[in-house]
């Protein structure tokens, strides 16, 4: 443990000195913002849905505040579990040779997210886009399904590459596709090395570069191999190959390197696809999809397109796009009804213009073009292929096939889970249910830090989760039933906690009712022995949510305490004041606060939102047994 320490505190000092040099970048670099600040506040609250919207926003995740805390050391010395599981899943840096992964671990308030940060390493952690960079890399080489549309020759070595990931990687490129996009091969210079041109290649799609530029067998120098390079550096506009070439001896600066340049080259991308995919999509009446024919020969690459249907529920500009790029615009307008409601409402469908380089990402496209489906057979036009989601979902799986990203709104994270599961993107159907409960959270996790806040703060946090019950940000019926559905096990957790921190709002629901009765049957042969799955979660949830706060302060002597009259009448008070009391209680309900008393669910009036707190936890429990009586189940 002592070696340990000091191998540690010496690769610290180095990278510290690396650093001021400015030889490495900090990777914790200090954040004074008050988005940042606002971040770690969120933190240290174990605020899922504002952290969740903060990372959203572009709040750096690696950074510290003015006391050298970064977040996930923050989340984990204060016991936030599913904060830490986020932070984790959402690429903040856990390197196990990391002083900041050493200070989490040590922290942990539990074994549980002790042992958490200790699963993680750094290729799952530090690298967020290393599954992204890694699919770029292999395009290189893969040929089923062909998804290439361009091949460069040199002698006898032909690369089969793709116009729109070179476009986007460079200017030079770019400009070239514009000018002559039917272009299908391009022969190479003779006056450079194949060697330099395969580097080239392979740095910008996103490999490794090879410590030995020339191999062993190789009739080219290496000095030859270096003047190429420098000879493509400069034609291809490509500053940064040079600077890594001269890197590569030089593992950890070589790594940051890589990074540095995977996260220009997503930002190449995602540019890119707005100025095509994005830009070039149209709006078409459904009825009229058929008439739309796109050339293979396009300006943007696309080589199929992909539709959603949706309700036209406001106009579109129907033509976004210019004749050069040899795609027809000009499309017929929408049909308006004169029925506007319910299933007469007026359709749409929108077409995107996309690559299928990108969309096998998918197994579902990636079978779809490897196979004998039509879609995988060519035509005069480009495949036109729907896609069972809305416009809006549909444009989150581009988005995040194209470029990782997969920013989710709570509104269409449901759409996206069951769309992703179709599509089979279990990455993406990941992050749709991280979204959920997340987003759909509220401040119920706050429960979990009861104790930690002052009594006179009680009050008014019950108050504001009254008010987020009345306006509930999903619908937890849906969620429950896509979780049975898909099989996701982190929604059904979340939907129990969820329901259990609200009980009082669903207990008489004849809806909740019918799911506890779905939950039931869906265990085959049922016996009486069996439990209800749903239920106890919920009981669980509403054990911890009740009973943590009262860890060691008597909870169950408060419970079997009766409420009745007399015990105000062994203070001195008589049978008649004591009526009084409650009657002007009762027709002054906002006089309880004055006169320092909680009214229970039952309507009772006990001393403080502790005595309330142990009251309802019985009253809940007591509603649970009455509805199993009425269905007749034993759980």
């Amino acid at each position: 443990m002592v070696l340990r320490k000091h191998e540690l505190e010496v690769k610290l000092r180095d990278d510290s000195r690396l650093i001021k040099s400015g030889v490495l970048r900090n990777e914790h670099p200090l954040d004074s913002s008050e988005e940042f600040d606002e971040f770690i506040q969120a933190c240290r609250r174990g605020d899922l849905k504002r952290c969740q919207e903060l990372m959203s926003a572009g709040v750096n995740i690696n950074g510290k505040d003015n006391f050298d805390y970064t977040p996930l050391i923050i989340a984990s010395l204060c016991g936030h579990y599913e904060l830490v599981q986020l932070l984790l899943e959402s690429g903040v840096i856990a390197d196990p040779d990391s002083f900041e992964r050493e200070r989490a671990v040590y922290n942990a308030l539990n074994n549980k997210i002790r042992n958490l940060l200790l699963s993680y390493d750094y290729s799952k952690t530090a690298d967020p886009l290393q599954s992204w960079a890694s699919y770029i890399t292999s395009l290189l080489t893969r040929e089923i399904p062909k998804t290439s549309d361009i091949t460069l020759t040199a002698d006898d070595d032909n690369f089969h590459l793709h116009k729109f990931l070179l476009s986007a990687r460079s200017p030079y490129f770019r400009r070239k596709f514009v000018e002559a996009p039917e272009t299908p091969t391009w022969r190479l210079s003779s006056s450079i090395p194949v060697e330099a041109f395969r580097l080239v290649l392979r740095f910008l799609y996103l490999g490794d570069l090879p410590r030995e530029l020339v191999g062993l067998r190789s009739a080219v120098a290496e000095e030859d191999v270096f003047k190429g390079i420098d000879k493509l550096c400069n034609q291809l506009e490509l500053e940064r190959l040079w600077e890594a070439v001269l890197s590569l001896n030089d593992r950890r600066l070589a790594r940051q390197r890589q990074q540095d340049e995977v996260r220009l080259a997503q930002a190449q991308v995602a540019s890119f696809f707005k100025d095509t995919v994005l830009k070039f999509k149209m709006y078409v009446d459904p009825r009229k999809v058929d008439e739309i024919k796109w050339p293979h020969d396009n300006a943007i690459f696309a080589n199929c397109i992909l539709r959603a249907d949706a309700d036209d529920e406001e106009e579109e500009d129907s033509g976004s796009g210019s004749n050069h790029l040899g795609i027809p615009i000009a499309v017929a307008p929408v049909a308006k009804d004169s029925t506007t409601n319910g299933a007469n409402k007026p359709k749409r469908s929108v077409l995107y213009p996309v690559h299928k380089a990108f969309l096998i990402r998918s197994p579902y496209f990636e079978t779809m073009f490897s196979s004998e489906f039509m879609e995988a057979k060519d035509k005069e036009y480009l495949h036109i292929i729907k896609v069972d989601c809305t416009p809006e979902v549909l444009e989150i799986i581009l988005r995040f096939l194209y470029t990782e990203k997969s920013d989710c709104p709570l509104e269409f994270a449901l759409d996206l889970l069951y769309a992703s599961d179709m599509l089979l993107l279990d990455k993406l159907k990941t992050k749709a249910a991280v979204a959920i409960s997340t987003l759909g959270n509220g401040d119920s996790n706050a429960l979990e830090d009861i104790t930690r806040v002052e009594v006179g703060d009680l009050k008014r946090q019950r108050q504001q989760q009254k008010q987020e019950a009345d306006v509930e940000p999903i619908n937890v019926y849906d969620v429950i039933r896509a979780a049975w559905d898909l099989r996701v096990q982190r929604l059904e957790e979340f939907a129990a906690r969820y329901i259990a921190n609200r009980l009082e709002d669903y207990i008489d629901d004849e809806e909740f009712v019918e799911l506890i009765r779905e939950s039931a049957s869906r265990i085959k042969s049922r016996q009486e022995t069996d439990t209800i799955e749903l239920l106890d979660d919920i009981r669980y949830y509403l054990s911890e949510r009740f009973r943590l706060r009262f860890d060691g302060d008597g909870l169950e002597d408060m419970l079997e305490e009766d409420e009745e009259p007399d015990a105000a009448a062994a203070e001195g008070l008589s049978g008649a004041a004591v009526d009084d009391e409650a009657q002007a209680r009762q027709a002054s309900p906002a006089g309880d606060e004055q006169l320092g008393g909680v009214r229970t669910l039952d309507g009772k009036l006990v001393e403080d939102e502790f005595a309330s707190d142990a009251v309802n936890y019985q009253i809940m429990l007591e509603k649970i047994d009455k509805m199993l009586d009425r269905l007749g189940l034993d759980a």
